[in-house]
């Protein structure tokens, strides 16, 4: 699929999914940290962060590694403050995280460098200042973070608005702020800043050459005895060994959010009309793709509650993709389940019994402070 925009196409794989990481510094104040972008005129002011590298391992080494490379300190970070998706016509998606850090130290503050090719100013500004500073988009997602209370986190967003148990804390649709980037506001050098370099490529260049993720989207149900559903999938032919798992699939990562495809999932694998629940966890796993790169995916867990009898009688299953159903208590599950797999649904089933946000996961382990 080819988006158009700013005078060049972008190629688009329909599934393929950019990754990138963020990190919310907030001072003593209660004030977040944002630097200034010396390459872009239009939107200068950010957060610091950046784009996922296939060797971080996951994105909260991406935060912590840009971080290092972009301010020339090592962060301490704290919880996942959001995961956002955000579909754009004129890109690919991306999945944002977005991370709390512990404030920084003196001595952090007397070490920090900026990186020069990239970055012209940093500075400590109120939540007002942040959501009127930052691009629309962006302001949205750090917004939503600073207004929601820290134990609802981490918050489900898509294109920044909020969903799921986010919903509970936040407002649907708020109007944005004015946007000013960086005009008035306190920027070290502004006075005499030269005029902006040109960017390193073009967004065209820059959007092709950068590597990409899956993403899936799964729903856990149990019985009323407490026994998992899991799917077995049709055999490959390299690969002929029986494999199990949760109902769900591949999310269309150009044309739907996540919510959006763990619905559409469970009417074709099941033949069932329900809305995923709570969002339970969050995986993120590295493999290698099919031409050989290292690459990720990222697999939403949504809560599907209990399957009454009825409903586990009416599954129809696609003869083209599964060939059996069935009832697992954990245990049983261990048997049939890779161990990533199996770590990951006991992780979603300790999650059910909390209120907050999904569970941080790499290839099933927790991957939180």
């Amino acid at each position: 699929m080819t988006y158009g925009g700013g005078g060049a196409d972008v190629d688009v794989d329909g599934r393929g999914l950019l990754a990138a990481a963020g990190v919310l510094f907030p001072d003593e104040l209660g004030r977040i940290l944002l630097v200034r972008v010396s390459y872009q005129a239009k939107y200068p002011i950010e957060i610091p962060g950046g784009g996922w590298e296939p060797p971080d391992g996951s994105p909260r080494r991406t935060a912590i590694r840009e971080i290092e490379e972009e301010l020339g300190i090592t962060p301490r970070l704290g919880p996942l403050a959001c995961l956002d998706w955000s579909l754009d016509r004129l890109r690919p998606p991306i999945a944002a995280f977005l991370y709390w850090a512990e404030p920084l130290t003196g001595d952090q503050l007397a070490a920090l460098r900026l990186e020069e090719e990239e970055l012209g100013a940093y500075a400590f500004l109120t939540p007002d200042q942040v959501s009127s500073a930052l691009p629309p988009r962006l302001s949205r997602r750090v917004t939503a973070c600073l207004s929601a209370p820290r134990a609802a986190g981490p918050l489900e967003l898509e294109n920044g608005r909020p969903v799921g148990h986010s919903a509970r804390h936040l407002p649907a649709d708020p109007p944005p702020p004015p946007y000013t980037g960086a005009a008035g506001l306190p920027w070290p050098g502004d006075r005499d800043r030269p005029a902006p370099p040109p960017p390193p490529m073009d967004r065209a260049t820059y959007i092709a050459s950068r590597p990409r993720i899956l993403a899936k989207a799964r729903t856990l149900f149990t019985d009323p005895d407490g026994r998992v559903l899991l799917v077995r999938l049709m055999p490959w032919e390299r690969d002929p060994a029986p494999h199990w798992t949760l109902p769900g699939g591949s999310i269309e990562s150009d044309r739907e959010l996540p919510r959006a495809a763990a619905a559409r999932e469970l009417g074709e694998e099941l033949g069932w009309d329900r809305t995923p629940g709570r969002l339970l966890g969050l995986d993120w796993t590295a493999i290698t793709d099919d031409e050989g790169r290292d690459s990720a995916v990222l697999t939403y867990v949504f809560d599907g509650g209990t399957a009454d009898p009825a409903e586990l009688a009416a599954i129809r299953l696609p003869e083209d993709e599964l060939v059996e159903w069935g009832l697992f208590d954990p245990d049983e599950a261990r048997e049939v389940l890779a161990e990533p797999s199996w770590r990951r649904l006991l992780a979603c089933l300790a999650a059910r019994d909390g209120e907050g946000g999904p569970v941080e996961l790499v290839a099933g382990r927790p991957a939180g402070p």
